[in-house]
């Protein structure tokens, strides 16, 4: 089945970017796309926000406009649009589930904002089953200049990365972009060492080499399936979402793992991905696992 590239918007100049970015998206990629709307019937105190019907046609207008001028703007572009009913986390959720990938729209250096308000931003991110793509509203066609670097987060083993090793490469493909793979690394404690990790560094040469194999590892199988993409590898001390913030500035996108964990909160994704969210330049693409 071919998944459409689906786009969550609410009207903001956040949702609008992210919307031209999914188009400009689906084009390269030779998909379809769907625009979506999560509205809610509101009501203020004793007095109703206004009629439900007056409400939906609201709705549906402001879908309708969008589709109308990402269509002109692309032609022979399979566009599609609907304005649903419903808790937003719920409908991005289940809009998410059958598109290639939900884009959404970020503010950048603050939290997400629009239909994502706190944790319901989170949840989307947290529960999404594809990979979802945040744009800030000052994203222009002219950030994507072929040549620019997808920049992808590797860390732990092959298989801990896997997923958003083949979105970065795959997003490469598409753009004619390198793409970059980073991979931060910290000294451990004194205590955290064991015979057969101290083993594993002095057969490396130490540290920084050792992470240098893990990188090119976890990187072959990708060089081998796409070997038209240039690989550059980066290696670097420091923390991981330090690392990536460094190395972003220029970059088309950013692509992290997620690692989402659960709290009597809600749903809350990885520091990682959670602070290059907040401060990246560009857009970010939050990766499932496979």
């Amino acid at each position: 089945m071919t998944r459409p590239v689906t786009a969550g918007v609410d009207g903001s100049d956040e949702s609008v970017a992210a919307l031209h970015w999914a188009a400009r998206e689906a084009v390269r990629r030779g998909l379809a796309l769907r625009v979506v709307h999560a509205w809610r019937h509101e009501e203020y105190g004793a007095v109703e926000g206004g009629d439900r019907a007056a409400q939906e046609s609201w709705a549906r207008d402001v879908v309708d406009g969008l589709v109308r001028e990402v269509g002109e703007r692309h032609a022979g572009l399979d566009v599609s649009g609907t304005a649903t009913e419903g808790a937003p986390a719920e409908v991005l959720g289940a809009a998410a589930a059958d598109s290639e990938l939900l884009v959404l729209g970020s503010r950048g250096q603050a939290r997400v904002v629009g239909f994502l308000l706190g944790s319901v931003g989170q949840q989307v991110i947290a529960d999404a089953e594809r990979p979802v793509v945040l744009v800030r509203a000052g994203d222009r066609p002219s950030d994507e200049v072929a040549g620019h670097e997808i920049v992808v987060g590797q860390e732990g083993g092959p298989e801990d990365s896997a997923a958003a090793m083949e979105f970065a490469f795959r997003t490469a493909v598409a753009r004619g972009a390198a793409v970059r793979a980073v991979r931060a690394w910290t000294l451990p404690p004194v205590f955290a060492y064991s015979p057969a990790s101290l083993k594993l560094l002095d057969e490396a040469g130490g540290p920084e080499p050792y992470e240098q194999r893990a990188l090119a590892d976890a990187l072959r199988p990708w060089r081998e399936r796409y070997a038209d993409v240039h690989v550059i590898e980066h290696v670097e001390m420091g923390s991981a979402g330090q690392v990536l913030l460094s190395v972003a500035r220029g970059a088309q996108l950013m692509v992290v793992g997620r690692r989402a964990r659960r709290t009597a909160v809600g749903a809350r994704i990885g520091s990682v991905a959670h602070g290059v969210l907040h401060h990246a330049d560009c857009p970010v693409a939050v990766v499932p696992p496979a």
